[in-house]
């Protein structure tokens, strides 16, 4: 690149193509990171600090320490042993000599050369047998080589970035071309570039709050940290300039949030009427007295569907308590106002068990539900799609079979999705925006509810559906409100009277046979039993052969006098429902299964459930699956049967698990095990990326962006004048579909 296309001065949206040093080809490798613009490579924040103001002296170092030391290469060498291939290299600083050691290493076979300078970290260990010390597996960078000519005459200026100071290690890129020091030089050289006059988008009253810095100094002291800088905060991002970058990324997130819970309210929506026709509606299908947490959170719904802007709420509640009757006596309100109902569900085994919960509920009191989903035949299909425009369906239940273009609602006016975190965010939306006026366009008038005078139906108005959240996976506050920001929440926090709670137990597979006679014993006292088995995508052919060959050795050899089902995914429709019928007729004793039973399935004479394989599952999994015992008012029990070597977090997963059954409190250890992204499958559930936010270490920062952001949209006022809250709103428009990967608002 010539000089003359390289600015003078380095504004936050400059490509970094025209950054000095990168140009169009080492572009191209950065945006495959997400780094397009200065911004993004200012925000690409070292993942570690190290503290090379005063590095350690070989002879000073100790065993049990983390340690940065800077020697010079003196011999390196690739040693094979039977097990496998160990690179060592020996540093030296004077006389004194450190050995450091990489397991199964061949690629460092010509990374080292004799008299190169190298940064070293890791932890000091003891030799073999009390020899000399060491360093096994440390990270390293090459800080002097002469044969790097890449760099020439900046090798010298470069090197002041290396030493004597607090260094930031970044991530490498490339495949490796784009090392940390790369980063170091590129980025301080951006920094030194930048423009002073950098626009601070944050309210002065905001900034004030929380004591908050420029953001220029928070970029440059976050990659470059001041001499004397706390290097503990460094390394738990609590420096101000971490909290002022943190708080930045959390506040224009709630704020964008804010703003969309607020428009939301400014939509047309559907007032329906609650009157006595559809609270006898309600009552007449109740199969049990309601629990008092139901009773509130139906009175939520209701009261939310009685106005005239969209209903937006999330229903939570851990297993067993009472979602599905919630959202069909939700769904009764809708049908009795002449209303289609839309429940769309991730997967066809759950689709199929609110179809068969709904026909079982509701079907006696005359209201026609249907089910949609991808395995239906094509002429089914066509058959469904026409009784859904023509209005003759009035519940419609299914998978994302429903937010094809094909299916067209006569007027859509409550949609509720189950385990919303297994969709997209996109999904909820296209769902939504299938409202009246689409099904209405095409002539369809539809038919009245039972009871409900056709014209009355006819005359209400249109509008956006509302829209009912569904989760059994309990969810910690800091995701509900990143993820449901945008709705209101209900919490379903009372378990339906009779329930027992559900032993949990962890024993080893070598101690079977007990748990095979305690299963015996349970079944001999008129109750049922589930064994399930784990099925991992990456060798599901392997693992569903290990469910069939345990249910054919259950079924054959140790309980030949029981009745012993198999159910797995592979099954069609007819098939799983039949077995599943059957398990809730108790015509099956022992029902071996895959995780297909892990949502929807409610047989209150179940109390004994076997997971084999425990150690491979994950929390909520678990949770989710130990939930379909202890239904009944018979004590239960739920046997974690282990095998082989269990990893430390899977250790606190199975401990977790024993010690205690409230899904809030798994939820967050399983937030803190898996991180948000791995939580929910980031971009499957459309998780915001954040780019220095992290949820789980940032709970306070997110709390305070939420109050601050929702104060700021309550202005203007004299405290927040109306340019500094259209200042904040044109930078989250900006950034709010690039940073946080949600959909637009605004």
């Amino acid at each position: 690149m010539s000089p003359a296309n390289i600015p003078e001065m380095l504004e936050l949206t400059t490509s970094v193509q025209y950054v000095k040093g990168i140009g169009p080809r080492l572009a191209e490798v950065l945006g495959a990171k997400g780094i397009h613009t200065v911004d993004d490579l200012l925000h690409y924040l070292p993942f570690r600090y190290e503290d090379r103001v005063n590095p350690r002296g070989i002879s000073e170092l100790r065993a049990g320490e983390m340690a940065t030391v800077i020697a010079e290469v003196r011999t390196s060498g690739l040693f094979r042993t039977r097990r496998m291939p160990i690179f060592q290299m020996t540093a030296g600083q004077g006389r004194s000599r450190l050995k450091c050691i990489w397991f199964n290493a061949t690629y460092l076979r010509d990374r080292f050369k004799p008299g190169q300078l190298v940064a070293l970290y890791g932890k000091v260990e003891q030799g073999r047998s009390g020899g000399e010390l060491q360093l096994v597996q440390p990270q390293f960078e090459i800080l002097g080589d002469s044969s790097d000519e890449a760099e020439g005459g900046e090798q010298k200026a470069a090197s002041s970035l290396e030493v004597g100071r607090i260094v930031p290690i970044y991530e490498s890129a490339g495949q490796g071309r784009l090392t940390p020091r790369w980063f170091r030089r590129i980025i301080h050289g951006v920094l030194e570039n930048l423009s002073p006059q950098l626009t601070d988008p944050i309210p002065a009253v905001v900034r004030g709050h929380l004591s908050l810095i420029s953001p220029r100094e928070a970029l440059r002291q976050v990659h470059w940290p001041d001499p004397g800088e706390s290097f503990q905060d460094l390394q738990v991002s609590r420096t101000p300039a971490h909290i002022r970058l943190i708080f930045e990324e959390l506040f224009f997130l709630e704020l964008g949030l804010e703003l969309k819970r607020r428009e939301q309210k400014a939509q047309t929506g559907i007032a329906f009427n609650l009157d006595n026709r559809a609270r006898e509606a309600i009552k007449k299908i109740l199969p049990f007295h309601p629990t008092a947490a139901q009773k509130r959170v139906l009175k939520e719904i209701a009261s939310d569907m009685e106005k005239p802007f969209p209903m937006r709420r999330l229903l939570q509640g851990d297993v067993g308590s009472g979602k599905t009757i919630v959202a069909f006596e939700a769904a009764i309100i809708a049908m009795e106002n002449g209303y289609q109902v839309a429940l769309m569900a991730p997967t066809e085994i759950l689709a199929q068990q609110h179809y068969f919960s709904a026909r079982r509920i509701l079907e006696n009191a005359g209201y026609r539900i249907v089910l949609l989903t991808g395995s239906v035949e094509e002429d089914r299909k066509r058959e469904i799609r026409r009784h859904i425009a023509q209005g003759n369906a009035q519940l419609i239940i299914g998978t994302h079979a429903l937010i094809e273009q094909k299916v067209e609602f006569a007027k859509l006016g409550l949609v509720i999705v189950d385990e919303q975190h297994r969709f997209g965010v996109m999904q909820r939306f296209k769902l939504m925006k299938k409202s009246a006026d689409e099904g209405t366009s095409n002539g369809h008038t539809g038919t009245a509810a039972p009871g409900r005078p056709a014209e009355q139906r006819s005359a209400a108005a249109a509008g956006e559906p509302d829209v009912l959240v569904m989760t059994a996976t309990p969810i910690p506050r800091t995701l509900a409100l990143t993820l449901y920001g945008d709705l209101d929440i209900s919490i379903l926090d009372e378990m339906p009277p009779g329930r027992t709670p559900i032993v949990t137990r962890r024993i080893s597979d070598d101690r079977a046979d007990e748990v095979w006679q305690f299963v015996g014993k349970h079944v001999a006292a008129g109750h049922q039993a589930y064994v399930v088995y784990p099925v991992i995508e990456e060798n599901e052919e392997n693992e569903l052969k290990a469910a069939l060959q345990m249910h054919k050795e259950l079924s054959k050899k140790t309980f030949p006098h029981l009745r012993v089902e198999l159910l797995h995914g592979r099954l069609s429709g007819d098939q799983k429902e039949d077995v599943m019928r059957c398990f809730q007729k108790g015509e099956v004793d022992i029902l071996v299964s895959t995780t297909v039973i892990e949502v929807g399935v409610d047989v209150a004479n179940a109390t004994v459930m076997v997971i084999e394989h425990a150690e491979r599952f994950g929390l909520a999994q678990l949770h989710q699956l130990r939930g379909r015992i202890g239904r009944g008012a018979a004590k239960s029990f739920c046997i974690l049967m282990t095998g082989g070597k269990i990893s430390e977090d899977g250790e606190r997963r199975l401990d977790a698990m024993v010690r205690t059954t409230d899904g809030f409190q798994i939820a967050e250890l399983d937030l803190e095990l898996r991180g948000p992204g791995e939580f929910f499958g980031t971009r499957q559930a459309g998780m915001p990326s954040f780019q220095v936010a992290n949820l789980i270490r940032d709970r306070q920062l997110l709390e305070a962006a939420k109050r601050e952001a929702a104060a700021v949209l309550a202005g203007p006022n004299e405290k927040v004048p109306k340019e500094e809250i259209d200042r904040a709103l044109r930078h989250m428009r900006t950034h709010w579909q690039k940073t946080y990967g949600l959909v637009e608002v605004g």
